[in-house]
């Protein structure tokens, strides 16, 4: 283990003495529980050889780890206190970079120099999806994902179809997520009220259906998902903003049963009803009116 000057001090007692407070804004809960940190290791494959970036080290219980069992260490903590105590704490870490940053912003490519790497993270709730999409959709993604997020949104990420979900779409299509371990709400200072989990996301070198218009793509899943409880004739017709004839025969020329929910389409499927949408010209609000 790497070198720490806050020693066996409690969290509690390290934010007290450094003056610093849990910042309920910012969804800290800082991890606390060894037994997690090992998990995440372990389904990270951490070596001398890797790149990790880590995102909301917090206290850096988990940092500590990354920095004996990796090659380099990039450090995103959006706190700019806590990102100076994380950096003067681990002075003597020679493979470390603390970088204080809104994860949602960075610059990848920047942030690695467009080196290889793994990303690590203990997601804030309230930032986990436009966080890992930031980091998937980049010109340089993760060649493997291990976050810690809230179980029922991991849950959604590794859902299958017939319980699919706007999330599950967005991290299927770039890797194949599984969930390794549930984690209690006293493994974190201050306790959350819900149980999290950490997910391993296997990164694909490529989108795993082909794409030459992502934003197209999730134009048309959005519309899809604007309703999820509605069969997809209702649901497509007020997210595309179309009348329910026009939605029937996007469907239709798609192969795909209208009576159908938006939670069972696959990928495939999705990728499909998106380039009829594209090649089928819609008509515009005013002609609608």
């Amino acid at each position: 283990m790497a070198a720490s000057a806050h020693g066996e001090a409690s969290p509690k007692e390290r934010l007290e003495r450094l003056g610093v407070r849990a910042k309920k804004g910012l969804g800290q809960n800082f991890l606390v529980g060894q037994d997690v940190v090992r998990t995440i290791l372990t389904a990270a494959e951490v070596s001398r050889g890797d790149t990790i970036v880590e995102v909301g080290p917090g206290l850096g219980i988990l940092t500590q780890e990354l920095v004996a069992a990796a090659g380099k260490v990039i450090a995103v903590e959006m706190d700019r206190e806590l990102a100076r105590v994380l950096a003067d704490d681990l002075a003597d870490a020679g493979n470390l970079t603390v970088v204080a940053e809104d994860a949602r912003e960075a610059d990848v490519s920047g942030l690695t120099g467009g080196a290889s790497y793994k990303l690590v993270a203990n997601l804030p709730y309230y930032a986990a999806s436009p966080i890992l999409r930031h980091f998937l959709e980049s010109e340089r993604p993760p060649v493997l994902a291990v976050i810690m997020v809230q179980r029922e949104v991991a849950r959604n990420m590794t859902a299958k179809p017939g319980e699919m979900s706007l999330m599950s779409v967005g991290v299927q299509l770039y890797g194949s997520p599984r969930i390794v371990g549930y984690v209690p709400p006293s493994a974190f200072y201050p306790q959350p009220k819900v149980t999290s989990a950490v997910v391993r996301i296997d990164v694909y070198p490529n989108p795993a259906v082909d794409l030459d218009d992502r934003g197209h793509f999730f134009d048309v899943v959005r519309a899809g998902f604007s309703a999820p409880r509605k069969q997809l004739r209702n649901a497509l017709s007020g997210g595309l903003g179309v009348p329910t004839e026009e939605a029937l025969a996007l469907l239709s020329a798609s192969g795909i049963d209208p009576q159908r929910r938006a939670e069972s389409l696959s990928l495939e499927e999705w990728r499909t009803l998106s380039l009829v949408v594209r090649e089928r010209p819609l008509p515009s609000r005013s002609e609608q009116e």
